[in-house]
């Protein structure tokens, strides 16, 4: 059964070969990114896809959120895919913080794919699916930090988790499941040209996961092969 996904981030990576999947498999894809003019790849995927529809979205613009919103007010969103995400500076470690980076990696990271659910809580609650989700990163995981540094983005993907572990709970009764995923070290500009898996393996894993959520997998934080992973 097909349906409707938006997605952030979508003009490159992970967020294009998803919209790539879905839209191939007959979804009608609603695929934001924040600069249409320079999403080449993305305009071309939209031009072989009639059911994928473009819409100009920077996730840090709170109004911005709340015009899209509105556009959309007659939608019912199956899948709301959260994608969107800035690394920040590479190799900080102790005594090498940049706390405007910082601030500027929790707003694109954690604040706004609360105010997407805040946003479009309503267009999921209607769909036939239901589903919520959170691009996050195992590097987000405390259980799994052996290492130490990476405080900003870390930081940043720790806390996305929270606010999905807390919509769980806050959108249970709506039916919707909110998850968390960990897309793998993956071969893009972010992940590097070391990473270990390619973009469509990601991409494909994270599928199968959406597909399968449901209320039973809600406020869990699963791998793209779908194995869970500890908080």
């Amino acid at each position: 059964m097909s349906g409707t996904i938006l997605i952030t981030g979508s003009n490159r990576g992970i967020g294009l070969e998803v919209s790539r999947q879905f839209a191939s498999e007959g979804w009608r894809v609603l695929a934001c990114c924040r600069d249409l003019s320079n999403a080449d790849l993305l305009r071309a995927l939209s031009e072989q896809y009639a059911n994928v529809r473009l819409l100009p979205l920077d996730v840090t613009d709170h109004q911005a959120v709340a015009a899209l919103g509105r556009t959309l007010q007659d939608e019912s969103i199956d899948i709301l895919l959260n994608n969107a995400g800035y690394y920040g500076p590479k190799g900080v470690g102790f005594g090498n913080v940049d706390f405007d980076e910082w601030r500027r990696v929790l707003e694109t990271n954690t604040i706004a794919p609360y105010v997407m659910a805040e946003t479009f809580a309503d267009k999921v609650a209607a769909s036939g699916r239901r589903v919520i989700a959170v691009l996050s990163s195992k590097v987000g995981s405390i259980a799994d930090n052996t290492s130490g540094g990476g405080y900003i983005y870390r930081s940043s993907k720790t806390a996305v988790n929270q606010v999905v572990k807390s919509l769980s709970i806050d959108l249970r009764d709506r039916g919707i499941s909110v998850i968390a995923l960990h897309p793998g070290w993956v071969k893009t500009a972010m992940g590097g040209p070391n990473a270990l898996i390619s973009v469509e393996e990601s991409a494909a894993g994270l599928k199968r996961v959406l597909l399968n959520a449901s209320l039973e997998s809600s406020g869990r934080f699963i791998n793209y092969d779908g194995s869970e992973i500890p908080w």
